[in-house]
């Protein structure tokens, strides 16, 4: 079976979560013996230069990994307006690698007209497409947040969304709408990684029959230690991943503040990531106060998915504090592998992925006093973490996970696209 996998970046390029699970199971795919996969990932000058004569470019010495780059793309109609440069190239590719599977696992960049291109040039191939996140219902980045102070949103319409972009006519947001599922209704299958966000692509207009939860998986590596506590104390926190206003890195430091000023005993926050890409305003917020809470508060800045198992050594809790409706953040899975009991928003899939009060703690989102009270309990409960961590399930394997993707996909095998699409 040859399959194609498509992502919106390389994680070489841009470690986010979805690169790094797209990019995981096609490393198993290619294990197989009777798989012969190729990894085809979008990118545009905020990480690669253009290059003459091509759009593709390599990706080190791998000869079944290509990044395309995509430096005219419309992010509002998540279009690839390149029909000279870009399309013809992908063209080219789908004829000469003629893919059995194509399994989408974003759009951004691409272009969701890459949907109909497959469908076009490879009439008998079954597509698939992962549900990452809300781009497609969401103008906003994907967020499902108003545009205006802190809100989260629990559904799209013409009207609404254009409350949020007065610049912007209903019209066009109802010609988004159309545009997206026209291209969307010739996808075999979807896979959502939560039950929250497939409800959430019900209630946009998605058939239920047509997407099916199927959560992530992480692979297999050693657990890392839990960290000595001489006196019982479970008092350091950690925060994995990018800083941005709506990871609640905000809410977690002004959490950590009232704790410094109650002389929490044996408090200490390690951060764990970069802010790239952020407003000043943001990262002069962000600075101020870590300078604020320091020495408690230690941020370590980035790192690579090899370092999180001696990160996680010196953390007993890890905190997710995210004020959106987040789907299956990577962290959570890579908490619970290593045996962390995780402090979530109890909101959306991170209430779904952490049990509260089994395998972690909830806690309202958006809301810094909260959070601090939770953060004592945990750190003050005697007992309270040792019962959480001996409730942990680890997550999948990646291993597990791509052998269900691998049999979706045999199961979609002589199923017409008109069927599937009608379904």
């Amino acid at each position: 079976m040859r399959v194609l996998v498509v992502a919106h970046n390389h994680p070489d390029l841009h470690p986010g979560g979805t690169e790094i699970f797209a990019h995981d199971l096609f490393r198993v795919y290619r294990t197989r013996p009777d798989t012969d996969a190729l990894f085809l990932a979008a990118t545009n000058r905020v990480h690669r230069e253009p290059r003459p004569g091509t759009s593709f470019q390599a990706v080190g010495d791998a000869p079944d990994e290509v990044v395309l780059w995509c430096g005219h793309f419309d992010a509002f109609y998540l279009s690839q307006i390149d029909t000279f440069g870009v399309v013809p190239h992908l063209v080219s590719l789908l004829e000469e690698f003629r893919p059995e599977v194509v399994h989408i696992h974003h759009v951004l960049l691409m272009g969701a007209e890459f949907i109909a291109l497959v469908r076009r040039i490879l009439p008998d191939a079954r597509i698939v497409m992962t549900l990452h996140d809300y781009y497609a219902i969401c103008a906003h980045d994907g967020l499902m947040m108003r545009t205006k102070g802190r809100e989260r949103c629990d559904r799209s319409s013409p009207n609404r969304c254009q409350s949020c972009f007065p610049e912007l006519s209903a019209d066009r947001f109802l010609l988004r709408e159309t545009h997206l599922k026209t291209l969307f209704a010739q996808v075999d299958r979807f896979i959502a990684p939560s039950a929250f966000i497939r409800q959430r692509f019900i209630e946009w207009g998605l058939s239920p029959a047509r997407i099916e939860v199927q959560p992530n998986g992480r692979p297999k590596a050693e657990v890392a230690p839990h960290r000595t506590s001489h006196d019982g104390r479970r008092a350091v926190f950690g925060y994995f991943g990018n800083l941005n206003p709506w990871k609640g890195a905000s809410v977690l430091l002004q959490a950590s503040r009232r704790l410094i000023a109650e002389e929490l005993d044996g408090f200490e926050l390690r951060i764990h990531g970069g802010a790239p890409f952020q407003a000043e305003s943001f990262l002069s917020e962000i600075d101020a106060l870590a300078q604020e809470t320091a020495p408690n508060v230690v941020r370590l800045g980035a790192y690579k998915p090899r370092d999180i198992p001696s990160l996680m050594t010196m953390v007993d809790w890890v905190v997710v504090p995210s004020i959106w409706w987040e789907n299956a953040p990577l962290v959570i899975q890579e908490a619970f592998h290593h045996r962390r009991p995780v402090i979530v928003s109890g909101i959306g899939g991170m209430a779904e992925a952490v049990r509260d009060g089994v395998d972690g703690l909830h806690v309202r989102p958006d809301d810094p006093m909260a959070l601090a009270r939770t953060m004592r309990v945990a750190a003050d409960t005697p007992g309270l973490w040792d019962r959480l961590v001996s409730c942990i399930k680890p997550p999948p394997s990646i291993e597990e996970v791509a052998e269900r993707h691998l049999a979706l996909y045999g199961e979609l095998a002589g199923t017409p696209q008109s069927q599937a699409s009608a379904a």
